[in-house]
C-alpha cells in the first residue's frame, strides 16, 4: 500500500498493490478506499466527481500516513514525512463563498445583545442567534454541494440552431428515465383534451371533451383512476392536492375525489368555460358563458364573490401566481384583472386590436404574455403596464415554465421562446410539429421537470424541453416523493396558513405597512411640480437612431408624445382617484341627511335595480 497525491482532486491517494488499475478518491469511497488515481481513459469520470472537495470524505490521519510506506517506480520503500495539503487560498475562497450564500438564509439582522441588561433574556437570544447561524450555514452547504447551480439548456455549436433540434435527437442523448417522459397517448374518439398538474408535478389530471376524466401518476406513468361522465367536459383543475379535482361539465361544475366519486355539484357557477384554483387562498374561481365570475371557498363551501364582468362571454382565464389576481381576456381585445373584494376590475388594459385568445403569467408575477386574433403575441411588464416585446404569429394557448420559458401553441405547431440574456428579450428556442391534423388545445409545463404536456384533438402528448423545470424542489412547498403522512401534515399546515380574500391585491408588499397620514401625502401642487419635472426629463431624453424608415420625424415625434403620456399617466390617475373619492364622500353625506318634505322632490332618485 502506498500514498501519493491525486493529480485532479489534490486529495490523498492510497494505491493498493492488489489493484492493477488505480482510481480517484471520490470514486474510491464506494470501494472502501481513501483515494485512488484514475487512468487517462476514465479522466472524464474523475473530473465529474472531483467537484466535491475531499474534506467531505474521511481522510487518513497524519500518523497513519507516516506509518504507511510508499513504493517508487523501482519498488523501493521510503518514508513519506511531509505530504502537501489542500491549498489554503482555495479553502479561504470556499469559506468566503459559503459566507455569501449564508446571507440569504439568515433571519434578518443579528440582535444587539450588548444593549440588553436582563441576563436571562440575553442568554436565550444568544442561543437562538447561534441556532439561526448554524441552520443558515447548513443550508448554504447543502446549496453548494448538493444542489445543481442551474438547469441545463440546449447549446448550439457553430451555425447550428437550437430550434432545429428534433425530439428524436434529444431522446437519443438523454438517459432511459428521461426518454420515458416523451410519449403520445392517442384517443381520437374522446378529444380534444385539457390537462392540469399538481404543484409538485407528480400527478396529472386529463379531461376529454367527450366526457373522459382520468388521473395519472407521472412517476411511473400508471393510471390511478378514469371515469366517463357522458357529457361535455370543458376544463379540469386540481384543488389543494391530488385527492380532489374539479371538472367544468356541460351544465354544472363537479368536484371528484381521487377514486372518481362525485363529492359536490356547484350549481351556482352555471355552465362554466374555465376554472382556476388559488392554492394560497383555497378559492375556486370560474367564469361561465354568461360572463359571470365566481369565487368559492372550498374549505367552508361558501360563495365569496359573484360578479358580472359586463364584457360578454370569454374562455380566457388565468391567475397571477404572485398576487392571486384573476385575469380575463375578452373579445374586444381587453384584459381585465379582478379580486374578490371589488365588483369592478382593478385593471382594464387594451392589449390587442382583436379578441384575446390566450393569456399566461411568469412565476415572478411581473411579466404577462397575451395572444390575440390580430396575429400578435405580446409581452407586458405589469409594473409599468407597458409592452416589452411583440412577436408576429397566432397562439391558441400560452404557458410559462418555472425557469421562464414561454410555450406558444397554434394548430399542430409548438414554439418555445427563451430569455437567453436575462434582459426579458425573448427569442426562439425550440419548435415541435405534431402529426398533421392534430389541433393543440392546451399547453402545460410540468413543475420540476423539463417536460411540456400537450393536450390536443387526438389525445395528449409529452415532449422534452431542456431547461424548463426548476432543478431544486423544496419539500416544504412541493414534494414529488411525499408520503401520505407528509401529505396530511402539509394539508393541515396549508389550512392554518390560508390567506383571506382581502389579501388579494396588485401589490402584496403593501400588506402590513402603515397607511400614510395626510401630512405624509404630497399636495396637489407638489404632484404637479413632480409631473412637470418628469415631463421635462422625458422631453430631454435622446431617442435611439433606427433604420429602415423607423427614424422619420413623424415617428420620433410620436415616440416622444407616447413617452410624455406614459410619464403623466400615474399622476393623472392619482388625481382622478382623489376626485372620485371626494365625490363618493359627498354623495354618502348627502344620502345621510334627510331633506324636508318641500325639498325632497328635488333629491336624486336611486336607480332601480
Amino acid at each position: 500500500m502506498g500514498t501519493s497525491i491525486c493529480s485532479i482532486c489534490k486529495g490523498f491517494i492510497l494505491v493498493s498493490s492488489s489493484l492493477r488499475r488505480p482510481a480517484c478518491s471520490v470514486v474510491a469511497v464506494f470501494a472502501s478506499l481513501r483515494c485512488v488515481e484514475l487512468p487517462h481513459s476514465t479522466a472524464s469520470l474523475c473530473s465529474t466527481f472531483c467537484r466535491i472537495p475531499t474534506s467531505v470524505f474521511s481522510v487518513p490521519s497524519s500518523k497513519e500516513i507516516e506509518a504507511t510506506p510508499s513504493r517508487d517506480k523501482m519498488g523501493d520503500t521510503q518514508e513519506n514525512d511531509a505530504l502537501p495539503r489542500n491549498n489554503p487560498s482555495t479553502e479561504q475562497e470556499i469559506a468566503d463563498e459559503l459566507d455569501l450564500r449564508m446571507k440569504k438564509y439568515l433571519r434578518g439582522e443579528v440582535a444587539n445583545l450588548e444593549v440588553l441588561k436582563d441576563k436571562k433574556l440575553k442568554t436565550q437570544l444568544a442561543v437562538k442567534e447561534e441556532l439561526y447561524g448554524k441552520s443558515a450555514k447548513a443550508a448554504a452547504k447543502a446549496e453548494k454541494w448538493l444542489m445543481p447551480s442551474e438547469g441545463g439548456y440546449l447549446e448550439a455549436e457553430g451555425m447550428e440552431k437550437t430550434w432545429r433540434i428534433k425530439q428524436e435527437a434529444i431522446a437519443r442523448e438523454v438517459d432511459i428515465s428521461s426518454s420515458r417522459k416523451q410519449y403520445d397517448i392517442v384517443l381520437p374518439e374522446l378529444g380534444p383534451y385539457t390537462l392540469d398538474f399538481t404543484s409538485s408535478g407528480r400527478y396529472m389530471a386529463v379531461g376529454g371533451r367527450k366526457g373522459h376524466l382520468g388521473i395519472v401518476d407521472m412517476m411511473n406513468l400508471s393510471l390511478i383512476r378514469e371515469l366517463q361522465v357522458r357529457e361535455t367536459v370543458r376544463d379540469v383543475v386540481f384543488l389543494h392536492n391530488e385527492l380532489f379535482f374539479a371538472a367544468a361539465q356541460k351544465k354544472y361544475t363537479y368536484i371528484y375525489n381521487r377514486e372518481g366519486t362525485e363529492l359536490h355539484c356547484l350549481k351556482e357557477h352555471g355552465p362554466v368555460s374555465r376554472l382556476q384554483f388559488l392554492k394560497n387562498h383555497f378559492l375556486l374561481a370560474s367564469i361561465n358563458k354568461f360572463g359571470q365570475l365566481h369565487y368559492q371557498d372550498v374549505t367552508m363551501g361558501t360563495m365569496v364573490a359573484n360578479f358580472r364582468t359586463g364584457l360578454g362571454r370569454t374562455d380566457v382565464m388565468q391567475v397571477n401566481p404572485f398576487n392571486g389576481v384573476v385575469s380575463l381576456g375578452h373579445s374586444a381585445g381587453t384584459v381585465t384583472m379582478w379580486k374578490p373584494t371589488s365588483s369592478a376590475p382593478i385593471v382594464k388594459m387594451l392589449c390587442h386590436h382583436g379578441p384575446v385568445s390566450a393569456l399566461a403569467f411568469h412565476s415572478n408575477g411581473h411579466l404577462m404574455a397575451t395572444a390575440g386574433k390580430d396575429k400578435k403575441v405580446k409581452l407586458w411588464d405589469l409594473r409599468k403596464f407597458e409592452v416589452l416585446q411583440t412577436f408576429p404569429g397566432h397562439a391558441n394557448t400560452l404557458d410559462f415554465s418555472q425557469k421562464g420559458l414561454l410555450a406558444c401553441g397554434n394548430g399542430s405547431l409548438v414554439k418555445v421562446l427563451r430569455d437567453a440574456s436575462g434582459t426579458q428579450n425573448y427569442s426562439k428556442y425550440m419548435a415541435h410539429s405534431m402529426v398533421k391534423g392534430y389541433q393543440i388545445g392546451k399547453l402545460v409545463f410540468r413543475p420540476y421537470e423539463d417536460v411540456l404536456g400537450i393536450g390536443h384533438s387526438m389525445g395528449w402528448s409529452s415532449i422534452l424541453i431542456p431547461g424548463a423545470g426548476e432543478p431544486n424542489f423544496d419539500s416544504w412547498v412541493a414534494n414529488p416523493f411525499e408520503t401520505s403522512k407528509q401529505r396530511r401534515e402539509k394539508e393541515i399546515r396549508s389550512l392554518l396558513d390560508k390567506l383571506p380574500p382581502e389579501t388579494i391585491m396588485l401589490d402584496p408588499s403593501k400588506i402590513g405597512t402603515v397607511k400614510p397620514t395626510r401630512r405624509d401625502k404630497a399636495t396637489k401642487q407638489e404632484r404637479e411640480a413632480e409631473m412637470e419635472a418628469a415631463v421635462e426629463a422625458a422631453k430631454g431624453k435622446k431617442l435611439k437612431n433606427k433604420t429602415k424608415g423607423r427614424n422619420k420625424a413623424g415617428k420620433r415625434v410620436q415616440k416622444k408624445q407616447e413617452a410624455i403620456a406614459r410619464v403623466k399617466r400615474p399622476y393623472l390617475d392619482q388625481n382622478l382617484q382623489e376626485e372620485e373619492n371626494i365625490s363618493r364622500k359627498k354623495q354618502k353625506a348627502s344620502e345621510g341627511v334627510q331633506l324636508p318634505k318641500s325639498l325632497q322632490r328635488f333629491a336624486r332618485k336611486k336607480a332601480s335595480s
